[in-house]
């Protein structure tokens, strides 16, 4: 009995995803959206129902602190706490972003695997220096992802050096 009403609500999200993206498939944002690599479908729906229209924001740092990646210092008088992400942004939006860096990272050679790389290169092992490369990528993908929407170009790839 379970197991069938997983299958059927499987079946209604697979349903909801193909009506979704066939509305979308003739939107400009999302063909760019998709060119970037690690966004696909689904992120790329959830980051255009999320965040809406992206030219709105005249700067990326509007975006970045729109999805919560922005930095933030807690401080009281002359005591100054660690600098963290403030999370006080859209938390779905983040998350999609973050996905998306994470699939960018396992996927073919990219800008996004040349960073992450160069973050862990000093200590592979270190889960904390690879917790704050993940959430560089993360943050360079609402980077990429505002400047792409903004500007209306697909994604070119770009290799750091």
């Amino acid at each position: 009995m379970v197991l069938s009403e997983g299958r059927s609500l499987i079946a209604q999200r697979n349903q909801i995803e193909d009506r979704a993206v066939e509305l979308l498939k003739n939107n400009d944002d999302y063909q760019l959206l998709t060119s970037i690599p690690g966004i696909g479908p689904i992120n790329a729906l959830t980051i255009l129902a999320e965040a809406g229209d992206l030219r709105r924001f005249q700067h990326h740092r509007q975006f970045l602190k729109f999805c919560g990646m922005d930095l933030a210092t807690i401080q009281s008088g002359t005591f100054r706490g660690q600098t963290k992400l403030s999370k006080y942004g859209n938390a779905r939006l983040r998350r999609a972003l973050w996905m998306a860096g994470q699939v960018a990272i396992i996927q073919r050679t990219n800008s996004f695997r040349d960073k992450f790389e160069r973050y862990i290169a000093k200590d592979r092992q270190n889960t904390h220096l690879r917790r704050k490369a993940y959430t560089a990528i993360a943050a360079k993908m609402a980077r990429t992802v505002h400047g792409i929407i903004k500007h209306g170009e697909p994604y070119r790839p770009f290799f750091e050096g």
